[in-house]
């Protein structure tokens, strides 16, 4: 039987299918998880697929546990992940902690469901959105990626791996219920078409091996455990062998080396979808499944000649200030629409800086944000 998990031309797919086929391209060989609504599906798929291309599953106890293993996966060369939904999220904040601290690159995928607590696990909502930035203590820098099609889950997996490697850290995945569960006809790249980055390896002798070396890059080589190579990691603060510090220069050099390697690359992370933005004086700024609403609602001010325009974050974090400060030169009016009670309208508040009128469009009725309700909202606000 042939796997099914080779991409083919064009198929009609589910979401969270998308994000496993795009997990098993990207070169993801482990996977530990615990089944939770909405995202059992990519388990379920990489529980079947992944031994059919030389890679591993397991279902681990609970999340802490999952994510526990994807680290010890990837530290031993292996490009690994998970993927859960709010709850299962908040359990993995300790680890993912961990994974900034000793730069571990894994990728977690977050398909967003209502809460708190169990909350509404076959619902919509985008209530992770702060979450997704700030759910571990300390001081690091979060990337985080949101689809708003089935074919994006697919190339945005990809990319989360990609961005995973390239500089060493964890990445979230932030998709939604809606994203994950709908079904779309999507045309997959062959796989020579496919850009995969891989972590960059060391090329020095084993006695100078620096696990967490600071070098002007930011990113430190990656050897893995049974290469030869000797080096401890912890989840204290460390020196560049790995090994615990109270020095405070060296402390600061290492917090500034976790900033840095994101801050100092935004360019090459932060991705932005324009829609009708060219003359737009009022923009609706989404992501996700809401995203898709505001493009239907934006042609619907257009054919009433109200010059209105979509912004679509596709790298949630690092939020995109430089560009928002761009455009709020152009705009008079921002409506923030999401699927909470208010998230990343204060973002927007804080680089805007008063500069615009910027104004929520919220819904948390575990129903989606309707196109007809952002054009009413265009209107009012107009």
């Amino acid at each position: 039987m042939q796997s099914s998990s080779v991409p083919k031309k064009e198929r009609l797919i589910q979401g969270n299918r998308a994000c496993a086929e795009g997990a098993i391209a990207a070169g993801c060989r482990f996977f530990a998880g615990y089944p939770i609504t909405p995202s059992t599906e990519i388990a379920e798929f990489l529980a079947r697929e992944l031994p059919r291309v030389g890679g591993k599953f397991i279902q681990m106890e609970d999340e802490i546990g999952s994510l526990a293993a994807v680290l010890g996966a990837s530290v031993a060369g292996v490009k690994s992940m998970t993927a859960t939904s709010g709850p299962g999220f908040s359990l993995m904040q300790e680890h993912i902690g961990y994974a900034y601290m000793a730069e571990v690159p894994c990728v977690i995928v977050d398909v967003q469901r209502g809460g708190p607590s169990t909350g509404l696990p076959t619902k919509v909502s985008q209530s992770d959105t702060m979450q997704a930035r700030w759910g571990t203590h300390g001081d690091y820098q979060a990337i985080a990626l949101a689809p708003s099609s089935v074919a994006e889950c697919f190339d945005f997996t990809i990319r989360a791996f990609n961005l995973s490697e390239k500089y060493r850290t964890p990445v979230i995945l932030l998709m939604d219920e809606v994203i994950g569960h709908m079904r779309e006809k999507v045309t997959f790249p062959s796989t020579e078409k496919i850009k995969i980055i891989n972590r960059m390896k060391p090329t020095v002798p084993p006695e100078w091996y620096q696990h967490f070396e600071i070098n002007p890059h930011f990113v430190s080589p990656m050897a893995s455990f049974g290469e030869g190579y000797r080096f401890n990691i912890t989840g204290l603060t460390h020196n560049p062998e790995g090994f615990p510090t109270s020095r405070p220069t060296v402390i600061q050099e290492k917090l500034e080396k976790l900033k840095n390697k994101i801050m100092h690359n935004l360019n090459d992370i932060v991705q932005i979808r324009e829609e009708f933005m060219e003359d737009a004086n009022l923009a609706i700024f989404a992501y996700g499944s809401v995203a898709r609403a505001a493009r239907q609602a934006v042609r619907m001010a257009r054919e009433k000649r109200i010059k209105a325009g979509v912004i679509q974050p596709l790298t949630i974090w690092p939020f995109p200030d430089v560009y928002m400060e761009h455009m709020m030169e152009q705009l008079d009016l921002i409506i923030v629409a999401e699927l909470n009670q208010g998230q990343l309208i204060g973002e927007v508040m804080r680089v805007n800086r008063g500069k615009t009128r910027v104004r929520g469009l919220n819904r948390y009725d575990s129903e989606l944000i309707t196109p007809e309700q952002i054009f009413q909202k265009i209107r009012e606000e107009k």
